[in-house]
């Protein structure tokens, strides 16, 4: 836990502010983006503080599977059922403005403006899918 990270505080519900929306799992959190890129956008996290996408190792695949899980389950609470047309994926260093591991979860991808089409662009130099 760290003190200093908002996510960490989101997560343990220290942030009154933030609303967290249902979640299948114990180990991750999932509320909306305080920016929005489109209708639907939703971040989920680790409750635990885990480092940027580029720490990733071998043994968090199920870790963000089950991110991958949440993402689609909150979109389709919330009534959004296509699935094609969505986009989720993680910021590259230095391109994440906090550094505790976060997925982001759009929706419809189809409309993205300008710039959130530019800012989750596809496997670019600045996010990963």
């Amino acid at each position: 836990y760290d003190g200093k990270c908002v996510f960490c505080r989101i997560a343990r519900r220290e942030e009154p502010g933030t609303a967290l929306l249902p979640c299948q799992y114990e180990d991750l959190v999932c509320f909306r983006d305080i920016r929005p890129g489109a209708p639907h956008h939703y971040l989920v996290v680790p409750v635990e503080h885990m480092g940027n996408c580029k720490t990733l190792k071998t043994e968090h695949i199920p870790v963000v599977k089950r991110m991958m899980e949440v993402g689609k389950a909150v979109l389709q609470r919330n009534n959004f059922s296509d699935l094609n047309d969505i986009r989720m994926g993680f910021h590259w260093p230095p391109f994440c403005s906090i550094s505790h591991l976060h997925l982001h979860v759009l929706a419809p991808a189809s409309q993205l403006g300008f710039l959130s089409r530019l800012i989750y662009r596809i496997n670019s130099y600045w996010f990963i899918t």
